[in-house]
């Protein structure tokens, strides 16, 4: 591919964040089954998707900070199950706890970063909570080995999808916007994110795009093999 540089999210792209979170909340479930045993895994985390998303969604736009959402997530779920007397603080750490035994990569997504970074200058960009992507950072120290740039956008002082996050992430990687490629999974925050700085962009979309599509610079694609592919034959 004619590009320069080649900027990877991290969750539910490079890491399999849907993974780690359902399985953490299994754990949560059977820790506090006085609380959540009469919800399946599955109600579980469509609970938690329904009230952790919006949340999110405003603390990205600026609107509230980290400290409310952490705050207000498990608050909100155990009020959402009836159990508003419990310690949101002490579930929402033991959650926490158990999602980092969880991380993985997903499936060719290492392999692929690897080769790509044989081919290309690479970087990481990611929403998470600092710290959070911090520990995960070290987890996979791949990721920071092979990265020629990592912007944690918390520490950056704003987040995707805000302009300002890829104009910093540009200037790290020092090249044109027109040269980066962005590999992400979300529409808002890294097709249309990416886009709106100049960008082009790879979207792994693996369960389909929602009747969305990228620009005429972007490409769609479901498996690692596909991105790889397009990197074949290219040199450093």
């Amino acid at each position: 591919m004619d590009v320069s540089f080649v900027y990877f999210d991290l969750d539910d792209t490079l890491l399999d964040h849907t993974h780690a979170e359902r399985e953490a909340l299994s754990d949560l479930r059977d820790r506090y089954l006085e609380i959540f045993g009469t919800l399946s895994v599955e109600e579980l985390q469509e609970q938690y998707h329904a009230i952790n998303a919006p949340l999110w969604r405003r603390y990205a736009d600026g609107e509230i900070d980290k400290t409310t959402v952490q705050g207000q997530r498990f608050e909100r779920l155990l009020d959402a199950v009836g159990a508003s007397h419990a310690n949101p603080a002490l579930v929402g750490r033991y959650y926490m706890q158990r999602y980092a035994e969880h991380w993985q990569f997903i499936p060719g997504a290492r392999e692929a970063f690897e080769t790509i970074a044989d081919r290309r200058p690479v970087g990481v960009m990611t929403n998470g909570f600092a710290e959070v992507q911090a520990q995960k950072l070290d987890t996979f120290p791949v990721l920071q080995e092979q990265a020629d740039a990592v912007v944690v956008c918390e520490e950056a002082g704003t987040l995707k999808p805000d302009p300002k996050a890829f104009v910093h992430a540009t200037e790290k990687a020092n090249v044109d916007p027109d040269n980066v490629l962005y590999v992400g999974d979300s529409y808002r925050s890294d097709v249309k994110g990416a886009q709106n700085a100049g960008w082009r962009v790879a979207w792994f979309a693996p369960e389909g795009t929602n009747g969305h599509s990228p620009n005429e610079q972007g490409f769609v694609f479901e498996d690692w093999e596909t991105l790889t592919n397009r990197f074949q034959g290219s040199a450093r």
